[in-house]
Order: structure tokens, then C-alpha cells, then sequence
């Protein structure tokens, strides 16, 4: 099982200088951040003392500037400031996990987890394949592929999610 890393050398500035710039990085490798949202995350990084040429230019780049460019300037500070991307299947199980907190939270409508595009991620733990289980391949036939009423499924989706978020196994440590 994977250990809960957040990718960064252990006395890397940014394990607590700035926390939303290296769980970007994680959400980055599974495109769960869009690039327009990266130049904030910079300049934020930036107001809190974190600085580096790369990290500068991406602050300074406009949300509507050519994504190729974002990614690539994020990418470079990224490795400027000694935070290394994770591997995609442990940022896939990460974005699992982040999902079943953001519904637990309400963020997420059920319908919403309809999808199988996480059908596709190698799960390890038996919290990650309860919830995974639970996930309909397409909102259109919820009923039809659950068997279940959305009541039932709702409360066995709230349980799936409260295990899987109350035991993480991977992801970034702050």
C-alpha cells in the first residue's frame, strides 16, 4: 500500500508553506485542475513568501493565456520548488478520495458520481472498491444499473464515502 506523500523533499518549503500548490500538483496529473485556475494558485503561493522565477511567470500569466504555456510554466516551478508530480494511478486514487470527501461535504450531487471514468482506477484498498462499486457507469440509467431506489444507494454512497475518506492511504501530506 502507498504511503501518504506529498512528493516533496522532506524539508521542501512548501510541505507547510502552501499546501494548495502541491495538492495541485496531485490534482494536475489527473486533469482535476483546470490551467485558467493555476496562476491564482501562484500568486497566492507568491502573497505567503514561496518565490521562484517560474512560479513568478505563472502568477503573472492571465487566466486566458494559451494552456500549453500554463501547464508548461506550472510544471517548471513545480520543479523549482522541489515538488515532484506523483505518480498518475496514486493521483487517480487521491482525486477518488477527494471525491467521496467533496460529497460528503455536499459538493458533489450524487448524480454527479455517475461515471465511468472512475471504473477505469486501480483501486488497493477495500475502501477505495466499496465506493468505486457504488458508482454507476452513466447518469442516464442510475436506477436501472443500481437495482436499488436513490434512497438506498444515497445512504450505502454516504457510508462507502466516510470509510474511504476516513482512512487515506495516498495523497499529499501537509
Amino acid at each position: 500500500m502507498a504511503a501518504i506523500d506529498d512528493a516533496s523533499e522532506p524539508g521542501s518549503p512548501v510541505r507547510s508553506g502552501y499546501p494548495p500548490l502541491v495538492e495541485a500538483a496531485w490534482l494536475y496529473q489527473v486533469v482535476q485542475v483546470c490551467p485558467e485556475d493555476l496562476p491564482m494558485a501562484a500568486a497566492q503561493a507568491l502573497a505567503i513568501g514561496m518565490d521562484t522565477p517560474a512560479l513568478c511567470e505563472l502568477a503573472g500569466l492571465p487566466r486566458h493565456a494559451d494552456p500549453r504555456d500554463i501547464r508548461d510554466t506550472f510544471e517548471q516551478a513545480l520543479q523549482e520548488l522541489g515538488i515532484k508530480l506523483p505518480d498518475h494511478r496514486l493521483a487517480r486514487r487521491y482525486a477518488l478520495r477527494r471525491l467521496a470527501a467533496r460529497f460528503i461535504a455536499g459538493e458533489v450531487d450524487p448524480a454527479e458520481l455517475a461515471s465511468d471514468e472512475w471504473s477505469e482506477t486501480e483501486v488497493e484498498t477495500a475502501e477505495e472498491q466499496a465506493f468505486v462499486a457504488l458508482l454507476p457507469p452513466c447518469a442516464c440509467c442510475i436506477e436501472y444499473t443500481l437495482g436499488l431506489d436513490q434512497a438506498v444507494w444515497e445512504a450505502q454512497l454516504q457510508i462507502a464515502a466516510c470509510a474511504l475518506v476516513s482512512h487515506p492511504t495516498v495523497g499529499p501530506r501537509f
